[in-house]
């Protein structure tokens, strides 16, 4: 049960009474915390904005999926937003494609579903994606310049763009929680004949692909792909994520062979551990 207490002790910036059926509604997906519950709604909140809405118009859209058909006023009511803006953000839901209107009086407004929306907005942006690959200027060629990337969802992105444009071969080695969020994708490439190499500090049997086991350091990542460009540096648990990237020769021939060395020594190790073992077997076996 929330106390009243709950809801005064929240961010003002959202009213409080928009917050107390959003509640609702974040108890509804499943959130069984209360206390988590205001971040789980302003993660759908954000969620939404980078779908093209406000934030005013984007508690509205939840308001509408969760309670259904609104007037103008009974939304402006059941969220706290003022009369006018609640009329103004619903118009811009109709003009989005995220709300329709219902036919009669007074007017109503009822939420388009959730997939039909995002999926309607994200066939759009591929579309106007193509539209302007085709029509912007090609990028100068790219000098051999040392980039930091900051940001864990940046680093992310550049990974993923390189192991997607990469034509012969990818080597990625970090530990095991920050390799996770691309064995998709490394699995997708290995499937296209591309050879694929991870390193990490888990054993892993994956079809297609090479893998060894070393101890890494916490949040440690590294990328070579086509011995052409380079993705190293940390992603720690708690803190700033921090990336080089560089397509310069130097550090490329660097990290490949920083990476040759450690597979013949992890290879060496292992031939050495097999031998022990034999050796063992054999004994017994004599024995």
């Amino acid at each position: 049960m929330v106390s009243i207490d709950f809801f005064y002790r929240m961010d003002y910036s959202v009213p409080v009474k928009g917050y107390y059926y959003l509640v609702r509604f974040a108890c509804r997906v499943k959130e069984p915390h209360a206390g988590k519950a205001k971040g789980v709604i302003m993660d759908l909140i954000e969620g939404l904005m980078r779908f093209g809405l406000t934030r005013q118009e984007s508690m509205l859209y939840i308001h509408l999926l969760s309670g259904g058909a609104m007037t103008g006023y009974e939304a402006a009511k059941a969220t706290g937003i003022s009369r006018s803006n609640a009329y103004t953000g619903l118009a811009a839901l109709t003009d989005k494609g995220a709300a329709c209107v219902v036919d009669g009086t007074p007017t109503r407004y009822m939420a388009v579903d959730a997939r039909e929306f995002l999926e309607s907005k994200v066939r759009s942006l591929e579309h106007l994606k193509e539209q302007l690959i085709a029509s912007l200027p090609g990028k100068a060629q790219e000098d051999e310049a040392y980039i930091t990337i900051k940001g864990e969802e940046n680093i992310s992105h550049k990974i993923i763009h390189l192991i997607r444009t990469a034509q012969y071969r990818i080597y990625i080695t970090g530990e095991y929680e920050r390799i996770r969020p691309f064995l998709g994708i490394l699995k997708e490439r290995a499937g296209m004949g591309l050879k694929v190499v991870i390193i990490t500090d888990r054993a892993l049997s994956l079809p297609g692909m090479i893998t060894y086991m070393s101890e890494r350091q916490p949040g440690q990542i590294g990328l070579i792909t086509d011995s052409l460009a380079v993705v190293t540096g940390e992603i720690p648990q708690n803190g700033s994520a921090a990336c080089l990237y560089s397509r310069k020769k130097n550090l490329v021939d660097l990290f490949k062979s920083s990476l040759s060395n450690e597979i013949k020594l992890i290879e060496l190790t292992k031939g050495a551990h097999d031998h022990e073992e034999s050796a063992v077997c054999n004994e017994t076996t004599a024995g």
